[in-house]
């Protein structure tokens, strides 16, 4: 039986069930994954410390896996391990060990972009299979190809349009997995080596050094001076996916993805936050009319981000999503301070300080659901007491409690302009 419809937005409509994806969220460290779950991510990513493509990142030890399982279990979230890397044959003779032990502790999905690396999860756990977007995954046919050997979701290639991902579910009866937010890359999907000649660091085995951001010379005779100017033409802008949100609702995309496990717990909370509140309020009302929109916007503006554009999700992108910019000309008009660590008797706030703010300054506390609390400091201390009129990074202070603060909060403040 047909089931009733109801509108989405303008000219749009989807079930009655009012199917929303799941919000996957990057976690670069055990801190980034209790801050992006706590500010409403049902769904994390994060890297063990080999098999993956993010060498850089903190990345997680077996104990901080463990509990980082345990944590997002009791929350209702999941946990996805990336394998993505690249692997040869010494690799894959490591790998069964540390598969089994993600078994044990039962993660919830393993992103592979190997074949080799796709056999020996199989052969050694029953653990679920995601595709990475490392593979490339562009189209119907490779989809029910990825499927027929055990993959689980297909974590669509970047460049594929929010339309041929619904296809691709349709089609192919896999789930799908698809980027709506961050960093994007100028290669196919990540398969670039241009790190690897510039840096001797292997771009598909952990080690891209984003040498597509750097300042290069364009040397030919047929491009005009303005052309000649474009020195950064292989650094892409940033996606911003939120404006499209109900089409990624409209094709039933499963889960939309955020890239930036390298980034920072403001981004990590932030990031979260906005995209959960836009979810939950569809699942409400069932539509995206709302004057909240706008507030959503311009959180995504407080974090450090390139220009945005909505790269390939609509239209094929082109010219314009060059970021033909020095990385400083990024937007930053906010700066993460701290962490809310623990409360102590509702009396004082023990926050872990990330960059440092002064006695009498105002800051922006990021509750877990609601506008941000502008707060006075009108006292810091020591953990033994001590006056304090300027923090440093990497300290514990107390500050006074504040009505809505909770354990893993974050605490912000806005650059001066």
């Amino acid at each position: 039986m047909a089931s009733k419809l109801f509108k989405l937005g303008k000219n749009m409509s989807v079930n009655e069930s009012r199917f929303t994806p799941e919000l996957l969220a990057p976690a670069g460290s055990l801190d980034k994954l209790k801050v992006a779950i706590s500010y409403g991510a049902n769904a994390v990513y994060l890297g063990g410390l080999k098999f993956g493509l993010r060498s850089a990142a903190e990345n997680f030890t077996e104990e901080e896996l463990i509990e980082g399982v345990e944590f997002a279990h009791k929350r209702g979230a999941l946990v996805y391990v990336v394998l993505n890397g690249f692997l040869h044959d010494k690799d894959l003779d490591e790998l069964p060990e540390f598969v089994q032990f993600l078994d044990s502790i039962k993660i919830d999905a393993v992103i592979v972009s190997d074949l080799g690396v796709i056999k020996t999860v199989h052969a050694n756990s029953s653990i679920p299979v995601h595709l990475s977007t490392q593979a490339s995954c562009l189209n119907v046919e490779s989809a029910k190809l990825w499927k027929s050997i055990g993959v689980e979701r297909i974590v669509v290639g970047r460049e594929t349009s929010i339309a041929e991902a619904g296809k691709i579910k349709k089609e192919a009866g896999i789930e799908v997995e698809m980027f709506i937010h961050g960093s994007m890359c100028m290669a196919y999907s990540g398969n670039c080596t241009i790190s690897n000649f510039t840096q001797g660091r292997d771009s598909n085995r952990g080690g891209c050094a984003h040498s597509c951001r750097f300042e290069y010379s364009i040397d030919f005779d047929h491009l005009d001076s303005e052309d000649k100017k474009r020195a950064y033409f292989m650094s892409s802008t940033d996606l911003n996916g939120i404006k499209v949100l109900p089409e990624y609702i409209k094709a039933e995309i499963d889960s939309i993805k955020v890239e930036g496990r390298m980034k920072s717990h403001l981004y990590a909370g932030t990031i979260s936050k906005t995209y959960s509140e836009a979810l939950n309020y569809y699942k409400e009302h069932g539509d995206f009319i709302s004057d909240d929109l706008q507030n959503w916007e311009n959180e995504l503006k407080k974090v450090t981000h390139r220009t945005y554009a909505q790269a390939n999700l609509v239209e094929k992108a082109g010219r314009e999503t060059i970021f033909n910019e020095r990385e400083v000309a990024s937007s930053n008009d906010y700066v993460l301070v701290g962490r809310v660590i623990d409360i102590v008797d509702q009396e004082a706030i023990i926050i872990e300080v990330r960059n440092a703010f002064n006695l009498e300054e105002e800051l922006e506390i990021l509750p877990f659901s609601g506008k941000p609390i502008t707060h006075h400091l009108s006292s810091i201390q020591s953990l033994t007491g001590e006056a304090i009129e300027r923090t440093k990074p990497t300290t514990l202070v107390k500050i006074p409690f504040v009505k809505g603060l909770e354990r893993n909060n974050i605490l912000r403040k806005r650059l001066l302009q």
